[in-house]
């Protein structure tokens, strides 16, 4: 038996946002993104939409996809770094929300990482028969962390315009805040006979790079969160880019080799590489260490922007719906992210 993907979804927030409208919150230009990052445009929800809320749209699309209603679920797995409370997890909000009745629901905090360890955690409880069919979504409203006071100054609905003292700070962060965007993807997953499915999935997580890229903010600190803290800017990620980029470098050819030497598998046995969408120039950095022809790879950052959790189940319904994938074919999920936390899963299409 192996875990199968049965249907796909996912869905954007409401508002597209060009790097254009950015430079109303902050000093930057359409070509100093796209030359750093790739990216054209990303997608902010409306005020009042929650991660789970996306996570909602997106269910409502994979579980249509596969042919299925809300009754068929049984069990929820929802990867998320950006919940819609602090506690509880977004999972059971989104259970309630889709209608799902009291099934479990397990929320997992590995970041841009989340979807392949959710894959190797859904695979665990099918192959247990904890669950016959298993909601895996990745969702993030990274809107939230923007430090600008008014996203309708970026969405154009209002007039308002930033301080010069607003100007300047949010101009402070632009490194971070003009690559996120807010998405959800989910698969609907199950076991079956064949040789189609999830072949192997193999991850690492190293903590002493946790301060490279991390929110430096929350219960370590007496309270959590304070006024001076938010005036310092400490709920806005921190990012040491340049380590980040070394290490992702490096990391992340080594594990598509190890998972194709553990499942028996060659570079070139590999149909097509959805790898996390977090910087343009990153992705055609590790496609060059693997060798891999353009058309083996796929990349939507230029539309969406980095959505952390809900980058590769994106990719995957992307590529799917437009013909990309094809039975038989070999897909390498790739991702690394905060934690740091790293992988790559195999799927047989």
């Amino acid at each position: 038996m192996a875990t199968t993907v049965m249907g796909s979804g996912f869905a954007l927030g409401e508002h597209e946002v060009t790097n254009e409208a950015l430079k109303r919150v902050c000093d930057t230009s359409d070509e100093w993104i796209k030359e750093r990052t790739g990216i054209a445009t990303r997608y902010y929800v409306a005020d009042g939409t929650s991660t789970s809320d996306l996570g909602v749209r997106a269910s409502q699309a994979a579980i249509a996809d596969a042919g299925l209603t809300a009754s068929d679920i049984d069990y929820v797995v929802f990867a998320t770094m950006t919940p819609d409370y602090y506690f509880p997890g977004s999972g059971a909000l989104l259970q309630t929300k889709l209608g799902l009745g009291k099934v479990p629901t397990l929320d997992i905090r590995q970041q841009c990482t989340g979807f392949i360890y959710g894959l190797q955690v859904a695979d665990a409880l099918l192959r247990a028969k904890a669950a016959k069919r298993v909601l895996l979504v990745g969702a993030e409203v990274h809107s939230g962390f923007m430090p600008w006071r008014d996203h309708g100054m970026v969405f154009g609905t209002t007039d308002a315009r930033p301080t010069a003292a607003e100007y300047e700070f949010n101009t402070r962060y632009r490194d971070r805040t003009v690559l996120f965007g807010d998405a959800a993807g989910a698969v609907v997953l199950t076991s079956s006979e064949g040789p189609r499915g999830l072949l192997d999935v193999v991850l690492h997580s190293d903590g002493q790079y946790a301060e490279k890229l991390y929110v430096p903010s929350g219960f370590k600190f007496r309270p959590y969160i304070t006024e001076e803290m938010i005036k310092e800017g400490r709920h806005i990620p921190e990012m040491d880019g340049q380590r980040v980029f070394r290490v992702a470098v490096s990391k992340l050819p080594e594990v598509v080799h190890e998972v194709l030497d553990k499942s028996g598998l060659k570079l070139e046995d590999i149909s097509l590489l959805l790898a996390h969408q977090a910087n343009l120039r990153l992705n055609e950095a590790v496609q060059k260490a693997l060798g891999l022809p353009d058309d083996k790879v796929y990349n939507n950052i230029q539309k969406y922007g980095n959505t952390t959790a809900a980058t590769i189940p994106i990719l995957y319904d992307e590529c799917k719906k437009a013909g990309r994938i094809k039975p038989g074919d070999l897909i390498c999920f790739l991702a690394l992210g905060a934690g740091f936390h790293w992988g790559a899963a195999l799927l047989r299409a």
